[in-house]
């Protein structure tokens, strides 16, 4: 259930009927109701007593918070994974680095090429946290991971110059790190989740839906709904 909220297969909103997922799974509603108990804890789904369990809304700044959180705490990775970076740690950053390059050396993000993509971006940020050795930065990453397009599975691929600057960030964040420079590690880490969030804001507007889910809320200031509503009004 969890991965289908997260492709988007099941919307934001959206009521989770016990008896037809319970059928879907092929399971009875005792692990079900445990499984959705526990998904509400996790954030993903809730629950009222006169509607049942549906699935979350998120509002656009409910995943820009997750993001700047997010930004911080892998900046600490970086700063703490310097001083624990070993032989095999570099080479380990470094072929992850190099499948990136192969997976982009056409110019471009073929479609075939988005999920090999996607697993190499995850292994390396969970790679840089793992070195951090502290295991609550990983623990509270992963439960960003549950607000819609706050996790590192999401790739922009539209827009290959986006992708490609991204990737950049993880030559220059593995370079800073087999140096020991943390600190340059870490700015160069926040400012690839952040740039991610700019980009995201602007994306979300133009196709919404590319993405695994579309916020509730229009992330644009009031003033610049109201100036669109107004251009649609006197067209």
């Amino acid at each position: 259930m969890r991965e289908a909220i997260l492709s988007g297969d099941l919307r934001p909103g959206e009521k989770l009927h016990q008896d037809k997922l319970a059928e879907m799974l092929g399971i009875s509603r005792t692990p079900l109701r445990t499984a959705l108990t526990a998904l509400a804890q996790s954030g993903l789904v809730s629950y009222e007593s006169n509607r049942g369990f549906y699935v979350r809304e998120f509002s656009f700044a409910d995943v820009a918070g997750a993001f700047q959180v997010r930004a911080e705490l892998e900046a600490t990775a970086c700063r703490l994974a310097a001083s624990n970076m070993s032989e095999a740690a570099e080479r380990n950053l470094f072929e992850l680095v190099e499948e990136g390059d192969r997976l982009l050396s056409s110019d471009s993000l073929p479609p075939e090429n988005l999920v090999p993509y996607r697993r190499m971006n995850v292994c390396f940020h969970t790679a840089i946290m793992n070195l951090a050795a502290n295991p609550w930065i990983r623990t509270f990453v992963e439960s960003l991971h549950n607000v819609p397009l706050a996790s590192d599975r999401v790739i922009m691929w539209r827009d290959f110059y986006v992708i490609r600057r991204s990737h950049d960030d993880h030559h220059r964040i593995a370079r800073a790190l087999s140096l020991g420079q943390g600190e340059r590690a870490a700015a160069i880490m926040r400012e690839h989740i952040t740039f991610a969030l700019e980009h995201l804001h602007t994306q979300l507007e133009q196709f919404p839906g590319d993405f695994l889910r579309v916020p509730t809320v229009d992330p644009r200031p009031k003033r610049a709904r109201a100036r669109n509503q107004n251009r649609r009004n006197t067209a």
